[in-house]
């Protein structure tokens, strides 16, 4: 099928800003530097010290930037920033899909993902390659596409891609508990823009995973009544998701939890920096094989 010139321009448009986020990226640690000294230069003019020895060579080419620049500016950038600076301007529109030929359980566990994320859209694998499910969903204007995966009809494995540049993370799945296999059954599925709970994520790439996940999810109303709970315990988060209700309406603190589903484990073990078809994407961070015996050292 011949490309069309709307497809062309987006395929052009997207080429051009994967260059332009490249560039920017492989300036990042030369203006942290400069960042860096002007932090410093304010810090001493603000407590009347003179400047760092080392500093007072560079003081007059910086001292024109830093009276310029407002608290937009004042701190470093980096590729984060890129990837997710439209964060919170608009809702997210995640595509959910599947490994090919997926079997029925992987098929009911995809609807439930789509249930799950607002403003989410399933679409059906087929046998579509992975470089033209990710030009569809760039053309389509979603910011997200995740794939679940399975072996043997059970699903391991889930693939968050941020579009359009990226970053794209891969987590190990087990233990999924399906909502018709809840104990007691499970509560109706709430339309609501949830709540989301991040417990537990401390380092810098703990932080960086929580950020991948959380904008998976639009701004909830202050008063929504559903929660999803991303819970980190040595590396494996555990997923759950509950609405709940005050008994005796706002006047008692007494709440009680209702499980919607589904539920699952997750482990974290690439986060690369592109879009999922990128065969030669950096790696951000990769769990290596000896990670696994290292029981006191935590990544998240």
């Amino acid at each position: 099928m011949a490309p069309t010139a709307a497809s062309s321009a987006s395929h052009r448009r997207n080429a051009r800003l994967r260059r332009e986020y490249l560039y920017r990226k492989s300036l990042t640690s030369a203006e942290s530097g400069d960042y860096e000294a002007k932090r410093r230069i304010r810090d001493a003019l603000s407590q009347g010290k003179s400047l760092p020895t080392e500093l007072r060579a560079s003081y007059d080419r910086l001292k024109s930037e830093i009276g310029h620049e407002d608290a937009k500016h004042d701190s470093a950038k980096s590729h984060v920033d890129d990837e997710y600076g439209d964060a919170g301007w608009s809702d997210p529109r995640v595509c959910v899909t599947t490994s090919r030929s997926p079997s029925s359980r992987l098929k009911q566990f995809s609807k439930e993902m789509k249930l799950l994320i607002p403003n989410a859209t399933r679409i059906n694998r087929g046998t579509h390659r992975v470089d033209e499910l990710v030009d569809v969903c760039k053309t389509s204007d979603f910011t997200d596409l995740v794939v679940v995966q399975e072996t043997r009809g059970e699903p391991d494995g889930l693939i968050v891609c941020h579009l359009p540049l990226g970053p794209t993370a891969y987590f190990t799945l087990n233990g999924a508990v399906l909502r018709h296999d809840l104990e007691g059954g499970a509560a109706p599925m709430s339309e609501a823009y949830p709540h989301i709970i991040l417990n537990n994520f401390q380092t810098d790439l703990g932080q960086r995973v929580g950020n991948i996940l959380k904008c998976l999810f639009p701004i909830p109303k202050p008063d929504t009544k559903r929660i999803v709970t991303f819970s980190n315990d040595d590396d494996h988060v555990s997923f759950r998701h509950h609405v709940y209700s005050k008994e005796g309406g706002n006047t008692t603190d007494k709440v009680t939890l209702y499980e919607v589903g589904p539920r699952f484990e997750m482990r974290l073990y690439q986060i690369k920096l592109g879009t999922l078809e990128m065969k030669d994407a950096e790696n951000e961070y990769v769990l290596r094989p000896y990670m696994n015996t290292a029981s006191k050292r935590t990544v998240l």
